[in-house]
């Protein structure tokens, strides 16, 4: 009864793909720049519909594994165990498509007089190491640390990239997306928050160093393609192998087009170097 459930759903989902209708679901990081190529795609091609929703790149990756989307947007690799998940449920290794480029930013309020950190610094502030600004060169006031729930592949990113593997400090605020973590560090003067470069409007963005003794680099366009800026990732997209046909692998193409990579910069991520554009 499980198999045949498993079949069923399966085939329910590859008949909606195939017949127009795509659904895409994951990364909060991803959901705006999704909107904006679904957007864009449906008015190029009127028979096609594309149904974006958000919740966490951890939210779509077991979508993924529950054959209950078509698309999976990630912003991190998809771990070994949703890998062996979707081994299990379609019998197949999900195809992992690079689709653009993000400098993971630090966002403090625009009134905080501090410009840069070095990653250790970044990472000492978030697991409670360091709790007072002026412990870092900025003033004298105790430190509000605001984070992603764990569902969200930013908060993985940076919890193995930043903090090292460390947990999150006791103290620090959980939000449910990236949106709400700047509009809380733009409320609040003493506090500080992470998240992709597309949502630090109003905020300010620190600088960051690799090591005390490296320059501060901000995490611009250049710095994160020459890949300077120390805290840079890819953003994906993960599909069923088995639906990678048809109009999904159309819409797969165009997104890592020219015609698609052009939207990535007007949300505010970078786009896609061509040569990593094949899979």
């Amino acid at each position: 009864m499980k198999k045949f459930a498993t079949i069923l759903a399966a085939t329910t989902l590859a008949a909606s793909a195939f017949a127009g209708n795509i659904t895409v679901k994951g990364s909060d990081t991803l959901v705006i720049l999704a909107q904006k190529w679904a957007e864009v795609y449906m008015g190029q091609h009127p028979d096609v519909k594309i149904q974006v929703s958000g919740g966490g790149s951890g939210i779509g990756l077991a979508a993924l594994q529950s054959q209950t989307t078509d698309l999976c947007d990630a912003s991190r690799k998809a771990k070994a165990s949703e890998i062996a998940g979707c081994l299990k449920a379609f019998g197949a290794r999900p195809t992992e498509y690079k689709v653009a480029l993000d400098g993971l930013s630090v966002y403090v309020n625009p009134e905080n007089s501090l410009k840069e950190l070095t990653v250790a610094q970044v990472g000492d502030i978030f697991t409670g190491k360091i709790k007072n600004w002026k412990d870092v060169g900025g003033p004298d006031a105790p430190i509000t640390v605001y984070s992603r729930e764990n569902s969200s592949g930013t908060y993985e990113f940076f919890k193995e990239h930043v903090l090292k593997g460390k947990d999150f400090a006791a103290s620090a605020q959980t939000m449910p997306g990236t949106a709400a973590i700047v509009q809380a560090v733009l409320k609040d003067k003493t506090s500080i928050g992470y998240g992709g470069a597309a949502y630090g409007g109003g905020s300010k963005l620190l600088a960051i160093k690799k090591t005390d003794n490296a320059p501060a680099i901000e995490p611009t366009e250049e710095n994160v393609l020459s890949g300077t800026y120390p805290i840079w990732r890819h953003l994906y997209v993960y599909v069923n192998p088995a639906l990678d046909k048809g109009e999904v692998a159309a819409y797969l193409n165009w997104i890592r087009s020219d015609d698609g990579q052009k939207y990535v910069k007007d949300i505010g991520y970078y786009p896609l170097p061509k040569n990593l554009r094949s899979n």
